[in-house]
């Protein structure tokens, strides 16, 4: 097949079918741009949760004078010097428990005051109001359970909380956008396909006159489709190349000089570049494929060859 044919057969298709194929170039952009938006939330939440969990802290809180009049779990009276001795003897001898860390009343009360001191609540708490409490981290953070099963309910214990619970909260939020993202991206390439599907049938049956012609000189099936397949494919690749530069410089513009120079945000780890470009050949090869095989099975049936 000569080259020079079928370069000129896709730039007659695109030509002639110029507000199809810029809505197919639009719709594949933006549809891959979600693609690999998702990917990359996807990372991001994966990173945020490798980098979480190796920090988070199990936290015994114990019963002080204020509890034993009101809680409950500390019915019993505040916690004895006895039993903290006991609770951090039983905490040493478990093999889940990586590393125990002991914070008092005073402690707590200056933690308390350095987050928490513009509020007007700030002023009426006493450091005697303040619980001690065992912080202590795991060697898997998945294991909260042994501890909690462990320490709930005994003597001068008030409660066992676990950090994990706020930050799966937060990543179960952070999923949620995640999958409504993909929702819209199946949506856009559905839309997609169905406008290559109507783009190649147009241009077909423009040309029907030539297709004819060829079938009667003997010409193959594939002679006649390749230019219409790689018609859909070069729309393709260019929504797929400017899907590519939406990533890029969405990564540069809202990360590196956005979010990451935030004061507030400077805590988390966000993707690198590297998470980036290991998409960018993905969103081309499909950007490609996606195309080709719609328009491939378009025209079998409609060109009957």
């Amino acid at each position: 097949m000569r080259a020079q044919f079928v370069l000129s057969e896709i730039g007659v298709g695109l030509r002639r079918n110029l507000t199809m194929t810029f809505a197919v170039v639009v719709s594949v952009a933006l549809s891959l741009a979600l693609f690999g938006g998702s990917l990359l939330m996807s990372d991001q939440v994966n990173q945020m949760k490798g980098y979480w969990y190796d920090k988070i802290n199990v936290s015994i809180f114990l019963c002080n004078k204020s509890n034993a009049q009101n809680d409950p779990n500390c019915a019993k009276g505040a916690v004895t010097e006895d039993q903290k001795k006991a609770i951090l003897a039983d905490l040493d001898k478990m093999p889940v428990v990586q590393k125990v860390t002991y914070e008092s009343q005073d402690e707590a009360y200056k933690h308390y005051k350095e987050q928490f001191g513009d509020s007007p609540l700030a002023s009426t708490i006493t450091p005697d109001q303040m619980q001690e409490s065992y912080r202590i981290q795991l060697k898997n953070p998945e294991q909260y359970k042994v501890i909690a099963s462990a320490f709930n309910g005994r003597d001068g214990v008030q409660s066992v909380q676990d950090q994990k619970g706020i930050l799966d909260n937060l990543f179960g939020l952070l999923n949620g956008m995640n999958w409504a993202a993909r929702a819209v991206m199946s949506l856009m390439l559905v839309v997609a396909l169905m406008l290559i599907v109507n783009t190649v049938r147009v241009s077909a049956f423009s040309r029907r006159r030539e297709t004819g012609i060829m079938r009667l000189v003997g010409a193959s099936g594939f002679y006649i489709q390749a230019p219409f397949i790689m018609e859909a494919a070069v729309a393709g690749l260019i929504g797929g190349t400017v899907a590519c530069g939406f990533l890029v410089l969405a990564r540069y513009f809202i990360i590196d000089h956005g979010l990451a120079l935030s004061e507030k945000l400077n805590l988390i780890n966000f993707i690198g570049w590297d998470a980036v470009l290991t998409k960018l050949p993905l969103i081309l090869a499909t950007s490609l494929l996606m195309p080709a095989l719609a328009a491939f099975f378009a025209l079998r049936k409609y060109l009957k060859v």
